[in-house]
């Protein structure tokens, strides 16, 4: 799909993954074309996918989220009516923050959030009682080196 991208939808691109809130305006003179072709071009990037919202990025911390946690999960079978229906599960909890299923020893790794560990034990019990859940395993998070929300570009366009 990157091929379809040329030179300016990548800084656009850029710009707008570091800036979500940047007028077009001022994108458009970041990028060295004029508003309304930029303005043509990110509707675009939107309409292909490329694009997939804006959002505000907030500290977890500062709203009183003090625990964050990884559980790994491993399911008793990973038949597809099993797999979807702990994906349904898990969409419906609002400690899950991500849900990633994995190949190897461990079916999911999900990221939670909780304001304290005693509501973070109790969404671990929920969660352990869960359609077809063999076992749970939970790492607290002690402290973050890196948060990266963004798609590294620069390292896709050097290749």
């Amino acid at each position: 799909m990157l091929k379809n991208l040329d030179d300016i939808d990548l800084k656009i691109l850029s710009e707008i993954q570091a800036d979500g809130r940047i007028t077009n305006v001022e994108l458009a003179k970041r990028v060295g074309i004029s508003p309304p072709p930029c303005l043509r071009r990110v509707r675009t990037l939107e309409e292909e996918g490329y694009i997939q919202g804006y959002r505000g990025l907030l500290d977890p911390r500062r709203l009183g989220f003090d625990v964050t946690v990884f559980a790994s999960v491993h399911l008793l079978s990973q038949a597809d009516a099993d797999l979807r229906a702990f994906e349904d599960f898990v969409r419906a909890e609002p400690l899950v923050r991500e849900c990633w299923m994995l190949s190897g020893e461990v079916d999911f790794i999900l990221k939670c959030v909780a304001p304290d560990m005693a509501t973070f034990q109790d969404f671990v019990t929920h969660l352990t009682g869960a359609p077809h859940v063999r076992n749970v395993r939970t790492s607290l998070v002690l402290h973050n080196s890196k948060y990266e929300a963004a798609v590294p570009l620069e390292a896709k366009v050097r290749r």
